[in-house]
């Protein structure tokens, strides 16, 4: 069974893409099963800079085949704020919540007609032999008032896909896997490892 390790430490984002990724022969890693990997900066204007910047780093200190995040969320009120710097929003060292609260204080005046966001993600695979891929997914929506729903993580409680009456946070894990930006760029990245693990297997 060949290995994935997936560069993150948040726990919510690993245990999404190891559920996304169940179905394929692979075994799981996170940077947690990973001594000494050190902390890669991502200060790229897109993110396709920052995932490949990532997953580069921590192939080159692992050798194990990387499977790599960078997502972001994209209010049209604030003309696609916070985008590739979301998971900074507000400074650091504030927790998802905090962050959540000052995004919705930043739109509390824009009426709910003007609310308009998208979830962006890229997923980038490096590995062995120059293996690199990156495939992307996008989900549309809409922010609402205040948050609602436990689960999840990010902004994922004040999230409203389009056509559903719930939060990316009040849906179940597999309804929110099938529709967000992470899901669909994990199908695409899934189709891939699922040709490259064959090909691997032929040789």
């Amino acid at each position: 069974m060949m290995d994935i390790l997936v560069a993150s430490r948040n726990p919510g984002k690993v245990a999404e893409l190891k559920k996304l990724l169940g179905h394929l022969a692979v075994n799981v890693l996170s940077l947690d099963d990973f001594d000494g990997i050190p902390e890669v900066i991502e200060d790229g204007d897109t993110y396709e800079a920052n995932v490949l910047k990532k997953a580069r780093a921590v192939y080159e200190a692992t050798g194990q085949i990387v499977l790599a995040d960078d997502s972001g969320l994209e209010v049209d009120a604030l003309r696609g704020l916070p985008g590739v710097r979301s998971a900074r929003f507000g400074g650091e060292g504030l927790t998802d919540y905090e962050r959540s609260m000052k995004l919705l204080d930043d739109i509390k005046e824009i009426p709910e007609e003007e609310r308009g966001a998208t979830f962006q993600c890229r997923l980038a695979i490096v590995g062995p032999g120059g293996l690199e891929k990156v495939v992307s997914g996008s989900c549309r929506g809409s922010i609402i008032q205040e948050p609602r729903g436990g689960s999840g993580f990010g902004y994922d409680p004040i999230f409203l896909p389009s056509e559903y009456n719930h939060t990316f946070a009040e849906l179940s894990p597999e309804i929110k896997n099938r529709i967000s930006h992470r899901g669909r760029a994990l199908e695409k990245a899934a189709l891939f490892l699922d040709g490259y693990i064959y090909s691997q297997m032929q040789k």
